[in-house]
């Protein structure tokens, strides 16, 4: 049975390449050229994948985004974020609205494909992450459900603020680099910068309060989880 993948896309050049090329790789694509037509469609259907541009008439991209990824019913769906918006800044803020993947305009019809592929077969195995409580400090987290509490107080994470606490979590006193980091939590050839994981690491200090003091900095090499 095929995946099915919801384009939103308001180039017209753009949005047939990217409908002929998924259908040739054999999806069931269906398109919208704009956020509140997209918000809908997912309510009336929901994907197996979205490819979402950024800069759409009306309601954004970034806004459709972060509106899927608070609805529990849709927080799951991968986003794939499309964009000619490639500065470093829009991919963090890209990021930090919950997309699952960002691919930049000029862009390999390959890529992309090979990007989806990616999405929909960490959907299918149910992410990376074991589903267990694991408690470390006075911190715990349910990846299964993506919940954080701090001393028995929830906390809200960006989901790249999760999956990088999870990953130090599960290995404290193992030093990871900037890029191990990066390829752990997206993958190979991420486009994020290693100062945009510092950027990552400093807001989830903040969120975490008094327990972001358990992340620590090994200087010149990366970050770690103290062992408890």
């Amino acid at each position: 049975m095929a995946n099915h993948i919801l384009i939103v896309e308001d180039e017209e050049t753009i949005l047939e390449l990217i409908r002929y090329n998924l259908m040739q790789a054999g999806f069931d694509v269906w398109d919208t050229t704009n956020g509140e037509d997209a918000l809908d469609s997912v309510r009336r259907r929901q994907p197996d994948c979205i490819v979402l541009d950024l800069m759409l008439p009306g309601l954004d991209g970034l806004s459709v985004c972060r509106r899927l990824k608070r609805d529990p019913a849709t927080a799951q769906i991968p986003i794939l974020i499309l964009t000619a918006k490639g500065d470093e800044r829009d991919v963090v803020t890209g990021l930090e609205a919950g997309a699952d993947d960002y691919v930049t305009k000029p862009f390999s019809p390959k890529v992309l494909l090979a990007r989806v592929n990616a999405l929909l077969r960490r959907a299918e195995s149910g992410g990376r992450t074991p589903q267990g409580t694991l408690s470390i400090h006075t911190i715990a987290l349910h990846p299964g459900k993506r919940e954080v509490m701090v001393s028995g107080i929830p906390v809200e994470l960006t989901f790249t603020e999760f999956e990088i606490l999870n990953l130090l979590a599960r290995h404290p006193g193992w030093v990871y680099t900037r890029n191990q980091i990066v390829e752990a939590v997206r993958g190979d050839n991420y486009p994020v910068t290693d100062r945009a994981v510092d950027f990552q690491i400093v807001g989830l200090r903040k969120k975490l309060g008094g327990a972001g003091k358990f992340i620590e900095t090994v200087r010149g090499v990366g970050y770690r989880m103290k062992e408890a």
